[in-house]
């Protein structure tokens, strides 16, 4: 990230967001829109889990200060990479078309689970798509954002579900070793 001070050039570094926030907060949103397409019959159950995905990413996200249901609860939330600050609805419509058309797939894959080539050919798209942050060390940025160049960083505004369950475990924990 670059921002430019006196005509200098200065690179301004955010909090990297773990791999497994990243993935729980995805998770939490997928379940959720899943969820709700499930009560349409098949022949639009897809249409509908992309329209409900793209509300759920992109105009929720837009009124809610870059953070959707999952990166609420997770404490993450998605800026715009040139200008800080939360992106405009075509970047976050470019951004969660390609990640909402992945998880699309995925869901349709999910719903044939009985065909487990068909899975992992319809849940291939999704994994190449997000692989990419992982190989990517400096911004975590997977090949959606790069094309919305957008990024996901850690926020204090949030409901830390991570670490309220942490926390629960721990405690769980030291009241079973006390028996």
């Amino acid at each position: 990230m670059y921002q430019e001070d006196s005509n200098e050039l200065t690179y301004r570094r955010f909090p990297r967001v773990p791999p497994e926030r990243r993935i729980g907060a995805f998770l939490i949103d997928f379940v959720t829109v899943w969820f709700v397409s499930l009560f349409f019959g098949a022949a639009v159950q897809w249409l509908i889990f992309f329209i409900t995905w793209l509300f759920m990413r992109v105009i929720v996200v837009d009124r809610n200060q870059g953070q959707s249901l999952g990166r609420y609860a997770l404490d993450i939330k998605v800026i715009d990479t040139r200008f800080y600050r939360l992106p405009d609805l075509i970047a976050l419509g470019k951004r969660e078309g390609l990640l909402g058309f992945g998880a699309m797939l995925a869901c349709l894959g999910l719903n044939n689970f009985s065909n487990g080539l068909l899975l992992l050919f319809l849940l291939t798209p999704l994994l190449v798509d997000c692989i990419a942050a992982f190989f990517d060390e400096d911004k975590d940025r997977a090949f959606h954002d790069r094309l919305a160049e957008t990024m996901i960083i850690q926020t204090p505004r949030g409901f830390s579900l991570d670490l309220r369950l942490k926390k629960l475990f721990a405690q769980i924990q030291r009241n079973m070793r006390k028996y």
